[in-house]
């Protein structure tokens, strides 16, 4: 239920972002960007959360892994949405830096949304052990 809840909120994140840029800033259609949102959605947990996030640095490493985990969000955002944009999108459309801007935004959100995951996904409430370290921040 967890993970269904963390991947409704990362939707709705990723979808407000790209449809203030590709929708009000470039033109694109809520269609597309929607169809944009839900594939970035999908790839991003999976790849990001699920996979770089978790598996990288020492469990007590909060910070590194969630500047590793952001790094590669932004890159698989910026690369997603370009390639994305080229199918869908039609040709006046600056794609590059659409994709660039979005990607830095949605980056932004996914160091909070990693800190949210680990205290609240990652972490076995029952027993009070952390799946991935302790969950404590410190900033």
């Amino acid at each position: 239920m967890e993970h269904l809840k963390a991947l409704l909120i990362k939707f709705v994140m990723l979808t407000a972002v790209l449809w203030i840029v590709l929708t009000v800033a470039f033109g694109v259609s809520l269609l597309n960007t929607l169809l944009v949102s839900a594939v970035l959605t999908a790839a991003a947990y999976v790849l990001g959360d699920l996979l770089i996030f978790r598996k990288s640095g020492k469990d007590q490493e909060h910070q590194k892994r969630n500047l590793i985990a952001t790094f590669s969000d932004m890159v698989l955002a910026f690369a997603v949405i370009w390639l994305m944009g080229e199918a869908l999108f039609s040709n006046d459309t600056n794609i590059l830096s659409a994709s660039l801007i979005s990607a830095i935004l949605i980056a932004g959100g996914e160091w909070y949304f990693h800190k949210y995951i680990d205290k609240n996904v990652f972490y076995v409430k029952e027993s009070g052990e952390s799946i991935t370290g302790n969950a404590d921040y410190t900033s």
